[in-house]
């Protein structure tokens, strides 16, 4: 499984409003999903990783697990952690950043007291006045 191709991380904009571990989770499936991040690579060793974020090494070992649990990720004793190989994963990515910007978007409609048509309506119409000016 060993990879000599070497990710690096993205910059971190934390929401405060949701864990860390999930972010950072999100954040990887999204590297995976866009192919900056592919199957065979081996991720960086979590106080690395957790250096480069600024956060406690037990946030990134948590982040680890779950992508691990779901078939993300593979830890392999003695060598490190890999993304999996499984060329599934990126399809499965894809759609969970997908149903999670779904979520997301009606979420937003629904703090504007408004429906996810008329939110979409509202979007539309702005782009075709940008057009026009």
């Amino acid at each position: 499984m060993a990879s000599n191709e070497t990710w690096k991380p993205p910059e971190i904009h934390p929401d405060p409003t949701r864990p860390l571990y999930e972010q950072f989770a999100d954040v990887i499936r999204t590297e995976i999903a866009s192919g900056r991040l592919r199957p065979g690579v081996r991720m960086p060793s979590v106080r690395d990783l957790a250096g480069t974020w600024r956060v406690n090494p037990n946030t990134v070992m948590r982040t680890y697990r779950d992508l691990e649990q779901i078939g993300f990720l593979m830890t392999q004793r003695g060598q490190g952690t890999f993304v999996v190989r499984d060329e599934r994963v990126i399809e499965d990515s894809k759609l969970a950043i997908a149903k999670r910007a779904w979520q997301q978007f009606q979420e937003v409609a629904q703090s504007l007291g408004m429906t996810v048509h008329e939110l979409i309506d509202l979007a539309t119409q702005e782009e075709v006045d940008r057009a026009h000016e």
